[in-house]
């Protein structure tokens, strides 16, 4: 039986959706609110803005796909769904970045893991980052209005084999370990999560938050770039945008031009620092684009003799924190661990090598598995950092700073990973370097890893989280915006995405941006009422 597309549906109920590839002459558009991005942050302030009755225009740079689109093939999926046709990188190029670009943005293509933001870091962030208002009391209600929203729950399956490897390892060794929350209805446990969901099991925006706007009244522009902000005596008075091509490769040459009562940047940990430097906003303290975070994440590989199948089943269902707050949150570096999913096209890049070794590594896989390690940026002096900057043509690029503070936790994140394998079963562990061999031990692997040269280009190494850059705190000296995602210079000027965080968060941050944007959203509506 075919899978209801709700998007088709609204489209032929007549949702007001606008494909800047077809704009034939300029236009202007007017809008209460103008929200630029359409993943966790934009969505969820797209829902509720309209639902309280405000006219909002919800602005996409990448294409419209829906569950009729999702054919779970990887080359289809990465060139259409993700920036820069998953070609993002570091500005040195040395570690690949993963972000959403489509209608619905990162929830489109993650793999649903959902957590709450540890106490930890909301009480890192109060201290040390003058954040108010963001206690885990005071989120609870949120969490859990947003939990309940896209039905984010414990998952109740057996977890595939590829999870499976992080909890026997760890019932073996007696660290801890843990199930997912996920937020997904119905999943038929596919495991192409990445290449967005042929069922609409997953609960992304785009079949949650911004149907309900659409709905209420709401408006839809995409293959539309948000260039550059328009300021006029501490307020912005326009939002200039570059109609694209289908192919979100090139513009048109059709601009549109956007009036609105109030502005929300909601593009995510790049782009929008990007819009702003572009819009050359006031920025007296040098903070924009500054103090942007990765989960750095580093790859162990493995072979067992049973069966794996890492392209199956639900992507991420297990995690450990067992080295996550190890030493506090001030101490050395620390991770938590996941597994990927590992399809074809993404497994000939990760595993290596060239010729014959990449074939026979490709041949292996049905039995391998492939564990990573998310690293916990941000929290000490010492922590890589990057930086938003702009290219000659105004595209943007993340100039990420290595620290050995840094590479001493991905060394360590090594020997974790290695060790949790073989307790597993595996008969032979690959750290993912350009310099690594298989170990048949796990002697002989802290050997290999020891002897490794931490440096980039040699280490793989990637993220899918993109944090900072316009970080959120009541001091204007430190901080973009203050606790309420304000910005501190522009009177109509929001920021609604995990740019706002002022270091990583130490968990996969999707649940962290609904919850968060739900609160400034519900909290804006009410100060926009009332003035």
């Amino acid at each position: 039986m075919p899978v209801a597309d709700p998007f088709a549906e609204g489209l032929a109920r007549g949702w007001n959706v606008r494909d800047g590839s077809r704009l034939e002459q300029d236009i202007t558009l007017e809008a209460d609110i103008a929200i630029v991005g359409s993943g966790a942050g934009g969505g969820t302030s797209a829902e509720i803005l309209s639902a309280a009755g405000f006219k909002v225009l919800l602005i996409e740079e990448g294409p419209l796909r829906s569950s009729r689109d999702f054919d779970m093939q990887e080359p289809a999926a990465y060139a259409s769904l993700y920036q820069e046709a998953i070609g993002r990188t570091s500005k040195d190029g040395a570690i690949t970045i993963l972000q959403g670009r489509a209608v619905g943005g990162s929830t489109l293509v993650n793999w649903t893991s959902s957590f709450r933001t540890p106490t930890q870091t909301l009480e890192h962030w109060a201290r040390e980052h003058a954040v108010k208002g963001l206690s885990p009391k005071t989120l609870a209600p949120w969490f859990e209005r947003m939990e309940r929203r896209l039905g984010v729950e414990l998952w109740q399956l057996p977890p595939n084999a590829n999870n499976q490897v992080i909890r026997d390892g760890c019932e073996a060794l007696g660290y801890s370990w843990a199930v997912i929350p996920r937020n997904v209805r119905g999943c038929w446990n596919l495991g192409y999560c990445g290449m967005g969901c042929p069922t609409n099991a997953k609960q992304s925006m785009l079949v949650t938050t911004i149907p309900a706007s659409l709905d209420a009244g709401g408006e839809l522009l995409y293959l539309a770039r948000a260039e550059r902000l328009v300021v006029e005596r501490e307020r912005v008075t326009a939002l200039e945008c570059l109609a694209m091509d289908s192919r979100c490769v090139a513009p048109t040459g059709r601009k549109i031009r956007v009036r609105a009562r109030h502005y929300i940047l909601a593009g995510g940990g790049i782009n929008t620092p990007a819009i702003l430097l572009r819009s050359d906003v006031p920025d007296p303290h040098q903070r924009l684009g500054r103090r942007t975070f990765l989960h750095l994440v580093n790859f162990s590989a493995a072979q067992f003799d049973k069966v794996i199948n890492p392209f199956y089943g639900a992507p991420q269902s297990v995690y450990s924190d067992q080295f996550q707050w190890d030493d506090g949150t001030g101490g050395r570096m620390s991770y938590k661990l996941e597994v990927p999913p590992i399809h074809p096209a993404l497994a000939a890049t990760l595993l290596g090598r060239f010729g014959v070794d990449n074939a026979l590594r490709m041949q292996q896989l049905p039995h391998t598995n492939a564990m990573l390690a998310l690293m916990r940026d941000g929290f000490h002096p010492d922590s890589a950092e990057g930086q938003v900057q702009l290219r000659s043509d105004g595209s943007p690029t993340l100039d990420y700073r290595m620290t050995s503070y840094t590479w001493d936790g991905i060394r360590r994140a090594y020997h974790s990973m290695a060790e949790i394998q073989f307790a597993a079963g595996a008969k032979a562990v690959l750290p993912l370097h350009n310099d690594a061999i298989y170990a048949n031990s796990l002697g002989q692997a802290r050997q290999i890893i020891d002897a490794l040269s931490p440096e980039l280009y040699r280490t793989r190494l990637g993220s899918a989280h993109v944090m900072g850059g316009c970080a959120m705190g009541e001091d204007p000296r430190q901080a973009v915006t203050d606790s309420l995602g304000r910005h501190h210079q522009l009177d109509n000027l929001s920021i609604h995405d995990g740019s706002l965080f002022p270091t990583s968060i130490g968990a996969n941050p999707q649940l962290s941006i609904y919850a968060l944007t739900a609160k400034l959203s519900s909290q804006l509506a009410d100060r926009l009422k009332t003035a």
